[in-house]
């Protein structure tokens, strides 16, 4: 399955005193990335609340690299890098429109039930196991 590079233009509110992207919206560019891969694969995080499924954030991680600035335009590719049925992770590259890689880094999630019990996909639906399965990089 192909899946497109997420692409974020820079806004003003998010530069920081100096001038700088505030290190804070790495992470919101991450869940915007994360956002748009999940309906790309035809898997929305609504879907997944509609049946019940919901994937809290268990570890984020954020290495900056070179800094971004307001207007710069923030590709962001990302690919699930572990998938054990209950708990997954995306990795994160956030490139600037120079093609510089600027940030890495990874979100850990897990998957729960609306009372907060963890669930496993490949017994409640093996369907979306099967599709974290193959989207598993390699």
């Amino acid at each position: 399955m192909n899946i497109n590079p997420y692409q974020h233009h820079a806004k003003y509110y998010e530069t920081d005193q100096m001038g700088i992207i505030h290190h804070s919206n790495y992470i919101r560019w991450f869940e915007e990335a994360r956002i748009d891969f999940m309906n790309q694969i035809g898997l929305t995080y609504k879907t997944m609340e509609e049946e019940g499924i919901i994937s809290p954030v268990l570890e984020i991680n954020c290495k900056y690299l070179k800094m971004m600035y307001f207007d710069d335009i923030a590709t962001i590719k990302l690919k699930i890098s572990s998938y054990t049925g209950v708990r997954f992770t995306f990795e994160y590259e956030i490139y600037n429109q120079d093609k510089q890689l600027c940030t890495i880094g990874s979100s850990s999630h897990c998957f729960m039930n609306r009372k907060n019990r963890p669930i496993s996909l490949k017994k409640l639906k093996p369907e979306f196991d099967e599709l974290f399965k193959k989207l598993l990089a390699k």
